[in-house]
């Protein structure tokens, strides 16, 4: 990497962070006359611009995953990053290595979801055979690292289920870059990406690189999965990816009408499981998914309702 790359890359971080902090501000402003402190809050205020991001990408991606059937490869990448992240505290605290384990985390999760394709492109497995193989070696990997140093097993507990305290300024910066160029990934390749989706056998015929762009779908989910874990938790995360998108489903017309409501759902989820999490203490992730769930239950019940209505 050379000096002007580092030079762009630490302007641009620092450009990123001071307009997060504008952000806070702003949030700050708007809300104190009402005599809503949460906003007011640092703490607070990261985590609801974490959650915000989150409210884009997971759905964004998620879209893509559930009309492939591929639901279950955010769990199994979330249970893998588990083992990322477990390597990294390894590291740190046994072998005095300054590493951050969202950055293991990453680099197994990505790991993991090009190994998910290569098993199912080389061998007659399917795809979920190839997600439960390496969920399960991703997760047992995870255990037998944290049992054999017990010493980390106490600092495991916030990436397992998340925490609005844990939500730092650095790492609220990362999300919204990844955030970003997930977004602008898909915005290149939506077309694509939609086309291999619906009709991979009618894509292979039109010569796309349909290999290249089933790698670059689950090396975005693992993206996701990494990035939105230090607000849900490695256990909750790919709840993100999932109920939005199937509560957009019971209302929604088309695909890109489907991607807009599930990332409305996925806000509503966010901004409100926050605030609950924040009133009544409680673990966010949870609370996050519970309000995700229920939204899903009220849009089957509008979807029903309206089903009846046109054929009466």
């Amino acid at each position: 990497m050379t000096l002007r790359t580092l030079v762009v890359l630490s302007v641009a971080t620092d450009l990123l962070n001071w307009a997060l902090d504008g952000v806070g501000e702003g949030m700050c402003a708007l809300t104190d006359p009402f005599g809503i402190e949460m906003l007011c809050l640092p703490f607070m205020q990261r985590a609801f611009i974490a959650g915000v991001a989150i409210g884009v990408v997971a759905p964004l991606i998620g879209s893509f995953l559930v009309h492939r059937q591929l639901s279950l490869i955010g769990e199994t990448l979330a249970h893998t990053a588990f083992a990322g992240v477990a390597i990294g505290l390894f590291l740190s605290s046994t072998l005095a290595i300054a590493i951050s384990p969202y950055l293991t985390a990453l680099v197994v999760a990505v790991i993991a979801a090009l190994l998910i394709q290569i098993i199912s492109e080389y061998t007659d497995a399917y795809g979920d055979v190839s997600m439960a193989i390496v969920l399960a070696g991703g997760f047992a990997l995870g255990t037998v690292i944290i049992t054999a140093t017990g010493g980390i097993a106490v600092s495991i507990n916030q990436y397992l289920f998340g925490s609005l305290s844990t939500v730092t300024r650095e790492s609220t910066g990362m999300l919204v870059a990844l955030s970003f160029v997930v977004c602008a990934v898909i915005a290149l390749t939506y077309r694509h990406l939609l086309f291999i989706t619906f009709d991979e056998t009618a894509a292979r015929v039109a010569s796309l690189n349909v290999r290249g762009y089933n790698r670059l779908l689950v090396v975005l989910t693992a993206v996701v999965v990494v990035a939105a874990m230090q607000l849900m938790g490695v256990i909750l995360v790919a709840a993100m990816l999932v109920v939005p998108v199937a509560t957009a489903a019971q209302v929604a017309r088309s695909f890109k009408q489907s991607v807009w409501y599930s990332i409305l759902a996925a806000e509503f989820a966010v901004v409100v499981g926050i605030t609950l999490s924040y009133v009544y203490d409680l673990a966010t992730g949870g609370v996050i998914v519970l309000v995700a769930i229920a939204v899903y239950a009220g849009a089957v019940v509008v979807g029903k309702l309206s089903a009846s209505r046109r054929h009466a």
